[in-house]
């Protein structure tokens, strides 16, 4: 059933629904064409990636899933929601869709979940587009492990169950334009994040910073099987907790080219017309 929230002029693409085994997972499967794969990280769902839906879907397939707990799939009592266990099930999906000959597109904690893919099959990864995100061990980084240890505490999870912390405040401190919080656009990223169960899987995604460490550390030291795939890294240069890893995909990504943009954490959500442009004379080339 579609939920009374949902604005479908926003958001106009038909439900499609896979069972996991885990849970019901939900996802966008419009167009036609080759098959471009989108994976959103947190607080956020398949809505962040609906302009470039939009944009192309006249000449690509996008396929867009939501992560259990995240948007319009399920929230099943009792299961992990970790970043290794989403990762398994993403795997589930291209599987089970019979995705192939992939552009594999993220941001956030999709990053690490997505490409986890990529690492264990660069043949079926034809492109790579990434956006703010990171697939190395946080450890020891000062700006970000302060933070993480107190999420990863009782008060933490009061913080995000409770106080939807991971919307009301990070999300809005991340995403420096103005417009991508507009009250239209708000509702919809925070209608998913009603309550505390609907709540509890960003919680477990702070705790995931450092507690999966191990995890992102050995999807690290495989990083030159996607080394030489054809990378584009379109980056929000003003994201206060990953616009500073920029330097460190160029230098280990060799195919990649770079379009830098004066935003936040958000591209797809702020910067839509430009990122949907750098993304078509990629998918072009």
């Amino acid at each position: 059933m579609t939920p009374t929230w949902l604005d479908r002029r926003e958001y106009p693409f038909a439900s499609h629904w896979l069972d996991t085994g885990a849970g019901r997972l939900h996802y966008v499967d419009e167009g036609q064409g080759p098959t471009i794969l989108m994976v959103h990280g947190t607080p956020t769902w398949s809505f962040l990636y609906r302009h470039l839906v939009k944009g192309l879907g006249d000449r690509y397939r996008c396929v867009v899933p939501d992560h259990l707990g995240f948007g319009l799939s399920e929230r099943p009592a009792g299961w992990s929601y970790h970043p290794q266990d989403q990762a398994r099930i993403l795997a589930q999906v291209i599987e089970t869709l019979e995705l192939k000959d992939l552009t594999l597109v993220v941001h956030d904690f999709g990053g690490p979940i997505g490409l986890a893919y990529a690492l264990a099959h660069p043949e079926n990864v034809r492109r790579l587009v990434l956006f703010n995100t990171w697939m190395w061990s946080l450890r020891g980084d000062r700006r970000l492990e302060w933070s993480a240890r107190l999420f990863d505490s009782a008060l933490g999870r009061l913080l995000y169950e409770r106080g939807g912390f991971s919307y009301r405040v990070l999300w809005r401190h991340a995403v420096k334009d103005p417009r991508a919080h507009a009250a239209g656009i708000r509702a919809q990223y925070r209608a998913p994040l009603a309550d505390r169960v609907t709540r509890y899987a960003t919680w477990v995604y702070a705790r995931a910073l450092l507690g999966s460490s191990d995890w992102y550390e050995s999807l690290w030291r495989r990083r030159e099987r996607i080394a030489r795939i054809p990378t584009l890294l379109i980056w929000g240069l003003e994201d206060p907790a990953f616009g500073a890893f920029l330097p460190r995909w160029r230098a280990e990504l060799e195919r990649a080219e770079v379009v830098e943009l004066d935003c936040g954490h958000a591209p797809p959500e702020e910067r839509p017309a430009e990122t949907l442009a750098a993304l078509e004379r990629f998918l072009a080339a």
